[in-house]
């Protein structure tokens, strides 16, 4: 045993999100929750809703919320507040998940790819500056695995060339940079309560965050047909509601979500220790986190170098450890998006990373005997390849000990 990494542990199955053990702790709450709603019958934009959207709020450090159906509806609703539509061009990352590309294709708007940065993967303010055109509208930094874009920068630009900012934050709540949260520094700010996010429900919903009174009230009325008062319609908006069901569940995690943050950010330092123990940070790119940031840990992706990330990934799944590919392509490869004209050289940043990230076990409730089986796991695939290099037959007869 070298420093507290144990090469001794016995190998055991990791899931990649073990959901049942926050669920174990907590039901009786949440069946307490639901019970209310049940009772009052009050199922959709209720007065559980109503709490979910103050809540958020303040958690976010913003005047108001609004909340919506889905992290993709936020996106959507949050451009569609702006005025987004036909011949608009928005400049969005394209290392991101696709509902932040799609919110502005169905608005008519041409999605502009930029390139990331390749140490925290969050869209790299110097590409953006170059693509600002004068049709640019928007930009929707992504912060991305749980990490704050460089909001500094992309306000200072927004005021320069007079467009709007959206935070995708929908892995991203309670980050924070320079102690301000996220959803606070752009005009407004899209959440998801998708199960696998820090704070998810038990099915979709979604948050809009807003220190700006204009865009609330346009929100409002966007994610309710553009209905008021009821059956007059002032904008033709989307049917995107909050049920109180999911806002109730919500309700009851949000009063543990900074406990289970402090728990992800301690299995990142953790993960980050036993790699450098076992002689493994040399090897593959731990996460980089800057000083400046509160990571909150959505993921912990390694980068593996030498096109080993998909065999690596087949070695973990063979010992039952879990692990996740995102993203697997640049949205700018995507064949959706080829009218667009990228090549996958067009973003060599996001091309790399595309072919180099996997994300490891994370969640709040993830032992520390379960680190060391992740950890061990990967040393054992990593001696395996270089004995396979130095000593082709000894390696084949390994396998056969390791088959039996």
């Amino acid at each position: 045993m070298k420093g507290n990494f144990n090469y001794e542990t016995e190998l055991q199955p990791v899931a990649l999100l073990d959901l049942k053990r926050q669920y174990e702790s907590i039901k009786d709450e949440i069946y307490e929750a639901l019970k209310r709603v049940c009772d009052s019958g009050a199922f959709v934009l209720g007065p559980e809703v109503k709490a979910l959207e103050q809540s958020i709020a303040a958690y976010s450090q913003t005047e108001y919320a609004v909340a919506c159906a889905s992290g993709s509806d936020a996106l959507l609703l949050s451009l569609m507040a702006a005025d987004i539509g036909p011949g608009d061009e928005v400049i969005i990352p394209s290392f991101t998940f696709f509902a932040t590309a799609s919110a502005v294709t169905r608005l008519g708007a041409r999605p502009i790819f930029a390139d990331v940065d390749a140490r925290t993967f969050n869209l790299c303010p110097i590409d953006v500056e170059r693509k600002i055109t004068s049709r640019t509208k928007a930009i929707i930094p992504v912060h991305l695995f749980g990490q704050m874009a460089d909001m500094h920068r992309f306000n200072v630009l927004a005021q320069k060339y007079n467009f709007a900012v959206i935070e995708d934050a929908a892995q991203s709540i309670g980050a924070e940079l320079d102690g301000r949260r996220a959803g606070s520094w752009g005009d407004m700010g899209a959440f998801s309560f998708y199960p696998t996010k820090n704070l998810g429900g038990a099915g979709d919903g979604g948050m809009i965050t807003s220190r700006n009174a204009a865009f609330t009230n346009k929100l409002k009325l966007l994610h309710v047909h553009g209905m008021e008062p009821r059956y007059y319609h002032k904008v033709i908006g989307i049917n995107s509601r909050l049920d109180s069901l999911q806002a109730a569940i919500i309700n009851v995690k949000l009063k543990y979500l900074d406990a289970w943050t402090t728990m992800r950010i301690q299995n990142a330092a953790r993960y980050n220790e036993f790699f450098i123990d076992a002689g493994l940070d040399n090897t593959v790119v731990l996460p980089y986190c800057e000083s400046s940031r509160r990571h909150v840990w959505n993921q912990y992706t390694i980068r593996v170098p030498d096109n080993l990330r998909d065999t690596l990934r087949q070695s973990l799944s063979e010992r039952k450890i879990g692990s996740e590919i995102y993203y697997p392509l640049g949205l700018h490869e995507q064949e959706c998006f080829r009218y667009l004209g990228y090549r996958t050289e067009s973003l060599p940043e996001t091309a790399a990373a595309s072919r180099e990230v996997l994300a490891l076990p994370i969640f709040a409730e993830l032992t520390e005997n379960e680190q060391h089986c992740v950890v061990r796991s990967i040393k054992m695939f990593f001696e395996s390849q270089a004995i396979h290099k130095l000593y082709p037959a000894a390696a084949v007869a390994m396998q056969k000990r390791e088959a039996a």
